[in-house]
């Protein structure tokens, strides 16, 4: 053996009670597991943790994260790692860095610098999906990457390899070029695909294309995670759609950051879940993730209408500084509701600046747009047109648009993971970053009771390893890896706020990797034990 966690609550991801034991690790797996009611002779190790007052449960999996570039600049890691992620889901939202070709990758790169920053400090020595796991298998000089990551084909980049920025639908060559990308990216370990469909071009694909998309997903069993067409107006039909064309392919669907947001959505989520809850009583194989927080966060140019995105970053720029095409993008989306930003007509109070690219802007950070333009004594429109060319299309918004009632609804279901959707670039990004698992364990569980602890614990573990075919992970079990994260279930909470959003929880003294200490009585080491998790072979 060389750890043992003594006399420790082990809540062991199930959702059952949970129960005292010693927890005795070895060769990072979970070697033995002796309950206090078991006879014989408890384990020993070189190394004991004492357990008392602790809670020990399987590592915490995020799956909707963007540390896509975050992995590989950063070896500590610690907005996921404090928290007890283990395991992070990346290639979110239909954009990002594989696979691609050189012309692809620098669209790329421009298009999510607000999500990524430019990436001008990465070595873009890849292209393929393989290529990039091995990338973050080697991570820091050969040791490996703070915490582990899967890994999603983007579909906006593969459309945009396939056919560039064309609003438009794919002929039959694009579309088996796709086909095939998808499959190679599945081949070398991807775990599925995911989509943003408010963003471009991904936006641009019909149910048709995206269908033929996940047949391929569904051959090699993997899942579809789309960002879909809207969170707003026709939320509703927008996540029917979704289920509707991958009952259609055959494939898993799992549903990115589910809520229901603007004014048209109050106290709706029951709809939502009496939509899943059809589909699953049929058959369907559904889960879908949340972030315990109102706001959302994304970029300030995705709330464009989706013609004025047409051709990529240069030709939106373009757009913005002729004035005729500005004064018809202002108009869909003060007036009309651009699809950008999910039908609804844009409300500049409820849109924060959380982050610039150039250094010369931060005054415009930790404020709304309308309270801005109130400050130069102009209207939201002109503050946000002059930002969004002066960044060069970079900058982050906070979006103050959730419903607290619907966000505590969907946690209860019973088909919910976990997902921070955290944005780690910015002035001020969203406290969900630093923040999600441990909110989950101190405000829902302990502070309100939405959750039992052990409920709560296994949307968090299981039930995500269960979406991603992991055999030995999700659990405590004799034989499963030693993912592991030490909490006091008394003291645990997010310590991020909005006002301080880059301040790590409490109560999360030690957090393991393959049996390695990456945090450590409270302070992350220098171990690096995160590599690519590649998907389960069928």
């Amino acid at each position: 053996m060389d750890t043992v966690v003594r006399g420790v609550r082990v809540i062991d991801g199930t959702g059952t009670p949970s129960y005292r034991a010693d927890v005795a690790l070895a060769g990072g797996r979970i070697a033995e597991i002796r309950r206090e009611t078991d006879s014989g002779p408890r384990p020993g190790a070189p190394r004991v943790v004492d357990g008392a007052g602790l809670a020990l449960s399987p590592g915490f999996i995020d799956m909707h994260a963007h540390s896509d570039l975050a992995l590989l600049r950063d070896p500590s890691h610690e907005a996921k790692a404090a928290q007890g992620v283990t395991l992070e889901v990346i290639g979110q939202d239909g954009l990002s860095y594989a696979p691609v070709d050189d012309r692809t990758l620098a669209e790329v790169r421009a298009q999510i610098t607000g999500w990524n920053g430019d990436g001008s400090d990465i070595d873009f020595s890849w292209r393929t999906v393989g290529e990039y796991l091995d990338r973050l298998d080697h991570g820091f000089d050969g040791q490996g990457i703070a915490v582990n990551a899967a890994y999603l084909i983007p579909q906006g980049t593969v459309r945009m390899l396939a056919l560039g920025w064309d609003d438009r639908a794919a002929t039959p060559d694009e579309t088996a070029r796709m086909r095939q990308l998808v499959a190679e990216g599945l081949e070398q370990g991807a775990v599925g695909l995911s989509s943003g469909l408010t963003y471009t071009p991904g936006m641009y694909a019909d149910d048709a294309e995206l269908t033929e998309l996940c047949r391929v997903v569904a051959r090699y069993g993997g899942y579809y995670c789309p960002h879909h067409r809207s969170y707003g107006a026709g939320a509703l039909e927008a996540y029917e759609e979704m289920i509707g064309l991958t009952r259609q392919a055959g494939c898993a669907l799992h549903l990115a950051h589910a809520t229901m947001n603007f004014g048209v959505n109050k106290g709706r989520a029951p709809e939502l879940l009496a939509l899943l809850d059809r589909a699953l009583e049929t058959g369907a194989d559904i889960t879908l993730d949340t972030y315990p927080y109102t706001p959302g966060c994304t970029t300030l140019v995705a709330m464009l209408p989706s013609w004025a995105s047409e051709g990529g970053p240069d030709p939106i720029l373009d757009r913005l500084r002729d004035d005729a095409a500005a004064a018809r993008i202002r108009h869909v989306m003060e007036v009309e509701g651009a699809d950008g930003c999910h039908g609804v007509p844009i409300e500049w109070d409820t849109i924060e600046i959380s982050g610039v690219s150039d250094p010369a802007l931060e005054a415009y950070v930790g404020r709304t747009v309308a309270a801005s333009a109130r400050e130069r004594g102009e209207e939201p429109w002109t503050t946000a047109r002059r930002l969004l060319v002066e960044d060069r299309l970079g900058s982050t918004i906070l979006q103050h648009v959730g419903h607290e009632d619907n966000v505590r609804a969907i946690m209860r279901h019973r088909v919910h993971t976990g997902g921070s959707d955290g944005i780690l670039q910015g002035h001020k990004p969203h406290p969900r970053a630093y923040g999600t698992f441990p909110k989950y364990l101190g405000t829902y569980v302990r502070e309100l009771g939405v959750l039992p602890l052990e409920e709560c614990v296994a949307h968090l573990t299981s039930r995500a390893a269960a979406r991603l075919r992991l055999p030995d992970r999700g659990l405590v079990r004799e034989g499963y890896r030693a993912d592991l994260v030490l909490f006091d279930p008394d003291t645990v909470g997010a310590g991020s706020t909005f006002e301080a959003p880059r301040t790590l929880p409490t109560g999360i003294p030690h957090v393991l990797i393959d049996g390695r200490f990456v945090i450590e009585d409270g302070r992350r080491t220098d171990v690096l034990a995160g590599r690519a998790v590649r998907r389960t072979r069928c």
